[in-house]
């Protein structure tokens, strides 16, 4: 795993998008194409809005996936993250070859999540860009995550502390209106893109750091996983490191 520490988050925002640019332009340079995969949330407004202004990307090239949604919420409504991405990334590189949104609010759950699945399934991602939760998810597998599955998307219950971190952020009024469950990416699927860039701001990830990093590996500790990977880039601003740099 590549470990680096920013002084902010502008800072690390940038140098996470950098880093998964260049990936996006190897991958097109080497097959003529690229798949990324995009996480939303407070923790990736830098890294997204500085991804949009790398120079030398042919969008018209990349196809893009995101990691999650809310299962029965429209995109009109704030957290929507088909709202959030198409807003904050996808207007912002309009040549981009397609992005194929999890439809949260499909009449069908079960058809929907069969749908994403079987576009995505094929398709071997060269870049996800992710972030951590702060009780240690990957997307929106909480603890105790299923780390065995063979599905590229699965349906799952969000937990009391992943919901209050969705209403301290802003997204929703109370804790009652988060919605219960989300079609989230799998921890597995994951795992097999070709790289992985982590970015986590915010002294309130620190402890979700410390378990990415220590953590046993197993479904309590969904986060920990990432060690599994060969080429993974978990970047974190110093409010984010505090808990590893106390410990030394």
């Amino acid at each position: 795993m590549h470990i680096g520490i920013f002084d902010n988050k502008n800072d690390l925002g940038e140098h996470a998008a950098a880093i998964g640019a260049e990936k996006i332009r190897k991958a097109i340079a080497e097959k003529g194409n690229a798949v990324i995969i995009l996480a939303t949330g407070a923790s990736q407004f830098e890294m997204i809005n500085a991804l949009t202004k790398e120079d030398g990307i042919d969008w018209s090239r990349v196809t893009a996936f995101h990691l999650d949604e809310y299962v029965g919420l429209p995109e009109k409504h704030p957290a929507s993250f088909r709202k959030y991405l198409k807003e904050r990334f996808a207007a912002k590189v309009p040549a981009l070859a397609a992005f194929h949104y999890i439809e949260g609010d499909a009449p069908g759950t079960n058809a929907e999540l069969a749908r994403i699945n079987r576009l995505i399934g094929s398709e071997e991602v060269d870049a996800a860009f992710i972030g951590i939760g702060e009780n240690g998810h990957l997307a929106f597998n909480d603890p105790p995550a299923d780390l065995k599955t063979a599905s590229p998307y699965i349906v799952v219950e969000l937990d009391e502390r992943c919901r209050q971190q969705q209403t301290g952020e802003g997204w929703f009024g109370s804790v009652d209106d988060v919605p219960k469950k989300a079609i989230s990416m799998t921890i597995p699927f994951i795992l097999k893109s070709r790289c992985i860039i982590c970015t986590v701001p915010d002294s309130r990830k620190a402890a979700a750091v410390a378990m990415a990093l220590y953590g046993s590996i197993d479904p309590r500790h969904p986060c920990a996983s990432l060690r599994n990977h060969g080429n993974c880039y978990l970047l974190l601003d110093r409010q984010a490191a505090g808990k590893i740099l106390a410990e030394g």
